[in-house]
């Protein structure tokens, strides 16, 4: 069992014993984060690497003032999703992807694979709301698709959380106006687990 005091989180950037130990306890709720983002298991795989290796790059700076270190993943998780995105936009070369792709076993394509899958629901929710404002988007998807709570919403986003929860509450209102349903958290797949 890992320990989630602010010493030890800061401790992963060091010691790899306890980066081995918050990597298990946390890899599944990453997975989960991204493969509701991401179809591609290939990318899925890079990417949630990428939010390891950003882990122990920025775990000095942990200070769970801002939040559970969940939610701190998540934070950098975001991060390392739009870092993607702007990479993605500046780089066509097929080829580069292909050549990355080899690196990845068969076991793991297809465990990404059956969590994708698993994640498909959330995945479409999630491109409905990107006609939200960024801002309401961005509370309204820790919140309903990765199952924080509006206060670790808010830390992680670097607001307070009376903030948040107006965000939330005017997302939810355009969600519903506009597509016509309740936003709720998605039901928890036997593929998904529980939330770490």
């Amino acid at each position: 069992m890992v320990s989630n005091s602010g010493e030890a989180v800061r401790r992963i950037g060091t010691d790899p014993q306890a980066f081995e130990a918050f990597y298990r306890a946390h890899v599944e709720a990453v997975e989960r984060f991204i493969a509701r983002r991401i179809a591609d298991p290939h990318r899925a795989a890079d990417l949630t690497a990428e939010v390891f290796l950003a882990t122990i790059e920025s775990a000095e700076g942990y200070k769970p003032s801002r939040g559970a270190p969940v939610a701190w993943l998540y934070g950098i998780a975001r991060n390392v999703l739009a870092g993607d995105r702007r990479r993605s936009a500046r780089e066509r070369d097929a080829g580069l992807r292909l050549a990355g792709r080899r690196l990845v076993e068969g076991d793991d394509i297809a465990r990404l694979d059956d969590r994708i899958v698993a994640e498909a629901q959330a995945r479409t929710l999630y491109e409905a709301m990107s006609r939200l404002p960024a801002h309401e988007r961005a509370v309204l998807e820790l919140v309903a698709v990765d199952g924080l709570s509006v206060s670790e919403a808010g830390k992680t986003l670097g607001i307070r959380a009376p903030t948040a929860r107006v965000r939330l509450h005017r997302a939810r209102r355009r969600v519903r106006d506009h597509f016509g349903a309740p936003v709720s958290p998605p039901a928890v797949s036997a593929a998904s687990g529980p939330r770490q």
